[in-house]
């Protein structure tokens, strides 16, 4: 009996280091990025044209708007091609902005000038009216103090969107808590099955049509 006992015992020591091998394994396989890159947090102050996950923020009413607001984008500054693979499209953006990417959007900021692109699966190309019914409610939600301005259809290189044009108030400051009202251009295209929304945010009154129009116009696909 002693004999048998003894022959059990690393046979019992295998099993027991094969439990646990099975375990961390299982552990590691449900952590985010453990076969890949990591994909770095999107910055709750960059954020640009708001998905349909986003949670509602605060009622809160609109800010005064600036009389010389800093947001001008300089005229001799130089544009750099930007590629995504996920998103399937190449833009070009302003040189040396900070930028943010998640699985679904890539955010590019400097100062209080900010350009989302972010995209998602869709059925069908976006309309002046389901943009109206279904995608203006969400950014009444998640939009601070959200004035709709006009919903139009416009015509880029890449193809045909619909351009919704409203007013919002920035994130509140980390420190002062200051906020300001931005100007937001907002173009919905669509592409072999995918709707990519273009975010262009600035302060109201910033001279940024220029900078705007080189950035909607560079957009091509992959």
């Amino acid at each position: 009996m002693r004999t048998f006992v003894r022959s059990l015992a690393p046979m019992a020591l295998a099993a027991a280091i094969a439990l646990s091998a099975c375990g961390g394994t299982s552990s590691a396989g449900t952590g985010s990025g453990s076969t890949g890159s990591p994909s770095p947090a999107a910055s709750p102050s960059t954020t640009g044209s708001p998905s349909p996950s986003e949670a509602p923020v605060p009622s809160e009413s609109p800010v005064p708007t600036e009389n010389s607001p800093p947001g001008d984008i300089p005229d001799n500054i130089a544009f750099v091609p930007y590629t995504s693979r996920r998103g399937g499209f190449t833009i070009s953006i302003p040189e040396g902005w900070s930028r943010t990417t998640t699985p679904s959007s890539v955010t590019f900021t400097d100062k209080l000038n900010t350009v989302v692109v972010s995209w998602q699966g869709a059925a069908s190309p976006p309309t002046v009216s389901s943009v109206r019914r279904q995608e203006v409610p969400e950014l009444q939600t998640t939009e601070r103090a959200f004035t709709l301005g006009s919903l139009t259809a416009a015509a880029l290189p890449a193809g045909p969107a619909v351009l919704t044009t409203y007013q919002a108030n920035s994130e509140p400051k980390a420190v002062t808590g200051k906020q300001y009202r931005l100007d937001v251009q907002r173009y919905s295209l669509y592409h072999h099955g995918t709707e990519i929304v273009i975010g262009l945010r600035s302060p109201v009154g910033a001279d940024n049509v220029d900078p705007w129009r080189i950035v909607t116009q560079s957009v091509t696909w992959r």
